[in-house]
């Protein structure tokens, strides 16, 4: 029998500090070696507890959470699950803490003990995961390139192909690493389901906006399918495509969880095998768990092109896994090759529609 799963909890609420505790303590496979109130005292206990995973609050005195996980990442590479205040500004330190190697997060509800059970699953599951990840250390180009509104891409073209991307964990490092690759001609159009919480899908979608040649934007109902575009499912609710004379469109859904998840990667896969068939290009990325892996055999099933990041690229190779061992991903990419394997699949059909509406198809409102 495997050692537990050694975690020491930072975090500079007393309260938090005895309930993160005893959570974890519900899973015999995970021992909590010891808390902090700050980052200095987190650091001298990482030194003598040698946990295996951290939990980190960011918001703290003294030394924050973000100049603790930088220490973190320069002296003991160790996987960090950030426990983040569920607010905007809350997702805005998040994603930073994300960009600066952290391997997760869970999101603190407004009324923590009400939602115990929930966030107790959510958090063992992902320290259980990170304990057992591979170490990916993705250079994502952070920065912004200074794009002015007049370089990005100023077109009213269907896109040439339809391609649906499912990431999970790993997922905002490694979103951030392949979109800024991509020319803001790219022929096609990309739909992104993301495991995140309400909040944080729309503040993820800014930051790529501003990183990235393409258009990036979180979707809304309606909005069409164009070329050099890519919507962010919203969190929290389901994404599907639909094709109509006026243009193809985004819908959202707020039909129930499936496989634990809204939004689902299954839901958009399913949606884009029956709406575009062989147009359809479909992408599992980093994640837990199966979620899309059904998804992805029925766009293989419908003539689509079927992708799965490749294991040694993947900071958990779940959701790539259960595709790849159900035979539904005809390709197996790694991460540095994804960006020029999506050029390459859309330019094959270059021979775009005009449409007149800009961004909103009519008649389509939010379901």
């Amino acid at each position: 029998m495997s050692s537990p799963v050694r975690v020491l909890v930072v975090d500079d609420s007393a309260l938090m500090r005895k309930l993160i505790p005893q959570i974890l303590q519900t899973d015999s496979s995970i021992q909590v070696v010891g808390t902090a109130m700050d980052g200095n005292f987190g650091l001298k206990k990482i030194e003598e507890m040698k946990p295996q995973v951290i939990t980190l609050d960011l918001d703290m005195p003294g030394m924050s959470g973000l100049d603790m996980l930088k220490e973190i990442m320069l002296r003991h590479p160790l996987p960090v699950i950030v426990v983040s205040s569920h607010s905007t500004q809350g997702a805005s330190v998040t994603l930073q803490a994300l960009s600066m190697g952290a391997f997760d997060f869970v999101a603190k509800p407004s009324d923590v003990s009400a939602n115990m059970p929930e966030i107790a699953r959510e958090l063992i599951a992902k320290i259980k995961a990170a304990a057992h990840s591979r170490r990916v250390n993705v250079s994502a180009p952070l920065e912004s390139p200074n794009l002015s509104p007049k370089s990005k891409p100023d077109t009213k073209t269907r896109a040439t192909r339809i391609v649906a991307i499912g990431v999970s964990t790993g997922g905002p490092q490694a979103l951030q690493y392949v979109l800024p690759q991509l020319p803001k001609n790219f022929p096609g159009t990309i739909l992104i389901v993301q495991h995140m919480p309400e909040g944080f899908t729309e503040m993820f979608s800014r930051r790529l906006e501003e990183i990235c040649a393409i258009t990036v934007k979180e979707a809304q109902s309606g909005d069409l399918l164009l070329a050099g575009r890519a919507l962010i499912c919203p969190g929290n609710r389901h994404l599907k495509v639909k094709r109509l004379s006026l243009g193809d469109v985004a819908v959202l859904s707020d039909e129930p969880r499936v496989n634990g998840h809204r939004p689902s990667v299954d839901v958009l896969f399913k949606s884009v095998a029956e709406e575009f068939g062989e147009k359809g290009i479909a992408v599992i990325m980093t994640g837990m768990g199966e979620d899309g892996a059904h998804g992805l055999g029925l766009v293989k099933a419908a003539g689509g092109m079927t992708i799965a990041q490749s294991e040694e690229s993947c900071v958990v190779y779940g959701m790539p896994k259960a595709a790849i061992e159900r035979g539904y991903a005809v390709r197996v990419i790694a991460l540095d090759a994804l960006a020029n394997t999506l050029q390459a699949q859309c330019m094959q059909d270059r021979k775009g529609t005009r449409v007149e509406d800009g961004g909103r198809a009519a008649g389509v409102g939010k379901i």
